[in-house]
């Protein structure tokens, strides 16, 4: 009975700790998500942003890949229309570091 309880002791402290994770790194992806959009929105001004926040590259013409910094990184590629300056994003992934 002893082992028992203290496999269940284990197993709710793992479960615990994995909800934390799950938690933290929600909250995270969802700030990288919201540089991402800040970024996308004021590429034709990037003056306006800070230069921590994104790195902006240019792919060819009327495309750019727009990347976040940070823990959890996010990476889009964004086509600008020159005429009207609204940014679409084509597609996007998470960065996974080496």
């Amino acid at each position: 009975m002893a082992s028992l309880v203290g496999y269940l002791e284990r197993m709710t402290a793992l479960q615990m700790m994995a909800t934390h994770t799950i938690k933290t790194t929600q909250s995270e992806f969802m700030r990288a998500e919201e540089k991402l959009l800040d970024c996308e929105s004021n590429i034709s001004n990037m003056t306006a942003l800070p230069s921590d926040i994104c790195i902006v590259q240019s792919v060819s013409k009327q495309l750019w890949k727009v990347s976040t910094t940070g823990h959890i990184a996010l990476e889009a590629l964004v086509y600008l229309d020159e005429t009207t300056g609204y940014a679409t994003r084509l597609s996007w992934r998470q960065v996974f570091k080496e």
